[in-house]
């Protein structure tokens, strides 16, 4: 659960003080495992944990912030350290850990001593903060994290809580991803392509021209970042948006949901990766499984080579990107090409046979 935070003066200067203090920290601790690398000496997690009290004894001020929340810069550093050594073995480039800098380090956490009750948020040695709580709380709160975002503070919060299965539905739906539209199901039924970035791409190119205009370091370039990354963060949320309202809608009306097992990936270093990337389908997909997972729905991730090539008479049919009709020669099948392509998405998930996906689609192009 997220909310927006609306601290005064005082609580922003202690939520920034909070966050100056946590970044040290973790430069720190990063300053200190880079010289006992090269000592070929061995500072863990532990190690740099149990520093902690020293280090509040000599830096006074530090007694002035919430000790829990000063912990969390090391499990932070202690997991980028274990990603670095993962993809070391795995094979992508490692990626070594970077030291912070004030607009690298946005966030600190709260494992405890914090409260949310009537609009306001209670943080131990920072206050009560006003909160825009914009719907209810489920289940028992676990940590909150603080973030300060587009010059804004919101207070993100994990909770636990027993997902409640929705009524069951016999229902299915294949779903077929595309760029020209987002989405095309099996029933028929098209969801137009919003282009968010697309969209916003002369609004995009007016502020960064105003941020190349502006001399580094100067207070009006801070203005104009800061107003960049509105209009990003503004394209961000409208994806989120429709993302989250779309994958809703799957898991309220349908039981079983089929959709491609899509290397987006691989699909976003191609000649389409500006489109590929302003549509997040890995994003997309991500909503869906764990909704579904949540309602007790069944999301069936289907292999996605010649979903495009195959018609739904199990016959092969060899179309190029421009071509947007069906026309297979065997079944004498003419449809939208995507509509057919999520018709075999379903069949493949083994759940329509070949001759109900033919009437369905008949039914549909008559």
């Amino acid at each position: 659960f997220k909310f927006r935070l609306y601290p005064n003066r005082k609580q922003r200067e202690q939520m920034l003080a909070t966050l100056d203090a946590c970044r040290e920290i973790y430069n720190a601790g990063l300053q200190e495992r880079i010289g006992a690398w090269r000592r070929r000496t061995l500072v863990n997690y532990d190690a740099q944990q149990n520093q902690l009290p020293e280090i509040k004894a000599i830096r006074t001020e530090l007694l002035d912030l919430y000790s829990h929340a000063l912990q969390d810069p090391l499990p932070r550093l202690d997991k980028a350290f274990k990603a670095f050594f993962r993809r070391c073995k795995s094979g992508p480039t490692p990626g070594f850990p970077r030291f912070k800098g004030r607009n690298r380090f946005d966030s600190f956490t709260y494992p405890d001593g914090f409260k949310l009750s009537g609009g306001r948020l209670q943080l131990s040695k920072i206050g009560n903060i006003k909160v825009k709580q914009h719907r209810s709380m489920e289940g028992k709160s676990k940590t909150v994290t603080i973030k300060r975002e587009c010059g804004g503070w919101y207070a993100t919060f994990v909770v636990e809580f027993e997902p409640v299965a929705l009524v069951r539905k016999d229902t299915e739906i294949g779903v077929d991803v595309g760029l020209e539209s987002f989405a095309v199901f099996s029933d028929g039924t098209v969801v137009e392509n919003p282009r968010w970035y697309r969209n916003a791409q002369a609004e995009l190119r007016k502020t960064q021209r105003r941020v190349a205009r502006r001399r580094k370091g100067s207070k009006r370039r801070r203005k104009a970042v800061l107003l960049l990354q509105k209009a990003h963060a503004r394209i961000q949320n409208q994806r989120n948006d429709f993302h989250h309202k779309l994958s809703h809608w799957f898991v309220e009306n349908f039981g079983v949901i089929a959709v491609e097992d899509l290397n987006v990936q691989g699909l976003a270093g191609g000649t389409l990766s500006k489109s590929v990337h302003d549509v997040r389908w890995a994003g997309f997909f991500q909503k869906l499984a764990y909704k579904a997972a949540n309602a007790g729905r069944h999301l069936i991730a289907v292999h996605p080579s010649g979903t495009s090539q195959t018609c739904v008479c199990r016959a092969t049919v060899r179309k190029l990107l421009s071509d947007r009709e069906h026309v297979c020669l065997s079944c004498g099948l003419i449809a939208s090409r995507d509509h057919v392509s999520a018709q075999v998405i379903l069949q493949r998930a083994g759940i329509l046979p070949s001759s109900d996906n033919v009437e369905a689609i008949s039914s549909c192009v008559a």
